[in-house]
């Protein structure tokens, strides 16, 4: 019998939806190696500047965190290796085309184990926001915050 995963592990990038107006989303995997998912399992990953690209037909995440295993040997990985992205094709040619219009980029928002026990990243493509949305993003985000406060007391 399989022993159960956690399905609590969800690392969010927080600083991509206030940097980032998100467009479209997708649900991609990721090629990883033992020692790697053991760390996430644990919860020692950050999506703190990562970025997506595109090289030859695939997609990459670039400058993601994953805390070396502390169980992990000599096969331990390094922490912040390119790890390629597993979409399917047309996927991938919709995110292409979407990126080559200028303007745009591929943002990692959220890691997660899902309900198989695999490894699986939330990319968007994304605009980035003027000065002037983030104060926009920051105003709503205090209203919100009021809000909830009047409404407790």
């Amino acid at each position: 019998m399989k022993e159960k995963f956690e399905k609590n592990v969800s690392i969010k990038n927080k600083r991509a939806t206030f940097d980032y107006e998100l467009l479209d989303t997708y649900t991609a995997g990721i090629v990883l190696t033992g020692t790697e998912i053991k760390s996430i399992r644990q919860g020692k990953a950050s999506l703190v500047d990562t970025f997506c690209i595109i090289d030859k037909g695939e997609l990459w995440v670039k400058n993601m965190y994953i805390a070396e295993y502390f169980y992990g040997t000599y096969n331990n990985h390094s922490a912040r290796r390119d790890r390629k992205l597993l979409l399917q094709k047309k996927e991938l040619r919709k995110i292409a085309g979407a990126v080559k219009a200028s303007g745009f980029t591929i943002v990692p928002t959220r890691l997660f184990i899902n309900d198989k026990g695999l490894a699986k990243l939330i990319v968007a493509i994304a605009r980035g926001k003027k000065e002037y949305d983030k104060r926009d993003s920051i105003k709503e985000r205090d209203d919100k915050r009021e809000m909830a406060r009047a409404f407790r007391h």
